[in-house]
This record gives structure tokens, sequence and C-alpha cells, in this order.
């Protein structure tokens, strides 16, 4: 990668955002917006370093359920969207069940997962499996199910199985769909985790947001946010980044 190259993958970024934030900063003390309204920058800065000890261990816990959450979705994503795209016939039994559980809010799902499980951590580990293993899904089932029926033909032809095509070609082919669905999944994961963390936990982020709002510590409630954003960020690109090294050969520069 060449230093142009750099300038456009990484300071682009880095200046839009810091644009962004003196854009709002502006905005604040330009048209006197209350603190409890919208917090300028500066004052969600202050509020991050004030509560860093309680904020690093509420984001500890966020980020633990959303990886185990997510951990889950992957194994089960990638075994399900391998033999629904694998068998037409399971495709069609099975894809419009997927797409009616999906459309189910997650978070009228929380309060059931709580009458089972209890306030904490489990509720939030399987919000985020549930919030985020469609993606995976579909995505894995179209990478099997798009392979061309040419190639399958010429890889019988000179004697190979379904399982041969399938560890040979399919596998390979699901790899730039499964990590194209891994960097939305685990966007959604951390979603479902302040989702289950806002309505029944006693720690993590959203639990954390939710106290800071019950008393007006607007401030806090936007360090919170800004913590959940750069947690994803940092995985997304962590996810980009595996991607990019794993599955170059399937994309023309």
């Amino acid at each position: 990668m060449n230093t142009r190259e750099r300038l456009i993958n990484y300071g682009l970024p880095a200046l839009a955002l810091l644009g962004l934030f003196l854009l709002w900063e502006w905005a604040s003390f330009q048209f006197k917006i209350p603190r409890f309204i919208l917090p300028a920058p500066s004052v969600v800065a202050r509020s991050l370093w004030q509560w860093r000890s309680a904020i690093l261990g509420h984001a500890a816990q966020t980020l633990y359920t959303t990886l185990v959450g997510f951990g889950i979705a992957v194994g089960f994503g990638l075994l399900l969207g391998w033999l629904v795209g694998f068998s037409a016939l399971l495709y069609k039994a099975v894809y419009p069940i997927l797409i009616g559980f999906n459309s189910i809010p997650k978070v009228a799902i929380v309060p059931v997962l709580v009458i089972w499980f209890g306030i904490g951590t489990v509720p939030a580990v399987l919000t985020a499996f549930l919030i985020s293993f469609f993606p995976i899904v579909v995505n894995v089932a179209t990478g099997l199910a798009t392979l061309e029926p040419e190639l399958q033909d010429v890889l019988r032809s000179l004697g190979a199985g379904k399982l041969q095509i399938f560890r040979k070609v399919g596998l390979p082919r699901t790899l730039p769909y499964f990590f194209a669905s891994m960097k939305v999944a685990v966007t959604l994961a951390f979603v479902g985790s302040v989702i289950s963390e806002t309505v029944a936990s006693n720690r993590g982020v959203g639990y954390l947001m939710i106290a800071a709002s019950s008393r007006f510590d607007v401030p806090l409630v936007f360090a919170g946010l800004l913590v959940i954003a750069a947690l994803g960020v940092v995985l997304y690109a962590v996810f980009a980044i595996l991607e990019g090294r794993l599955t170059s050969w399937a994309y023309r520069r």
C-alpha cells in the first residue's frame, strides 16, 4: 500500500470524523443548545474521562456478551447456511421460517428470555445471537445456491461427488459472502447486546445509558453511545482486514 492509498484509506475517514466533531462543537455553542438536549463533544469527552472506570467495566461486559453471542451466531449461521445452500429442498422449506423469525422485533423477545433465564448476561448473549445470525445464514446460503450449474457439471464429469464439489468449490465460493455478512452481523450483535442491557441487565453500556438517562446525565449517555460506536468500528475493521487477507482473490482492484 503506497502513501496515496494510506491517505485515502485512513486520512479521509479521520478528517471526516474530525470535521463532524468540529461541526457538532460549533453548532452546540453557536445555537446555545442545552447540554441536557445535545451536549457538545467537549462536554461528552469530560464525562467520558470522569466516568472512565465505570465505562471501562461496562464496556468490557458489553464486548463480552457481544463476542459470545456473535461467536455462536457464526457457528450456527455457517452450519445452517451450508445446509440450506447445499440442499434446494431444505432451502425452500427453511427460508420462509428464517424470514418470519427475523421479522420479529428482538426487543419483544427479551422479556421472554428474562422469564426463561433471568436478568443478566444470558439474555444479552442470546439477543446478540438472535439478531446477528440471519445475515450469516442468508449470505452463506446465497454463496452456495448461486454456484454455477455449468461448473458443477464439469466437476461431475471429472468424477467429483457432491461432497467434493462442496469442499473444493462450494466452501471457497462462500468465503466472500461469509466475511461480508460478518461485517454486518458484528454490528448487529452490538445492537442486540445493548437492547437486552437496556431492558434486563444490571451491567453493560446499555444499562449504564439507561441509568444515566434516568438522572438526566445526557453527556454520559452520549459517552456510552460513542463507546459502542468505537467498539463497532474496531470489530468491523478487524473483519475487514481478515476479509482482505483471506478473500482478496475474489475481488478486482
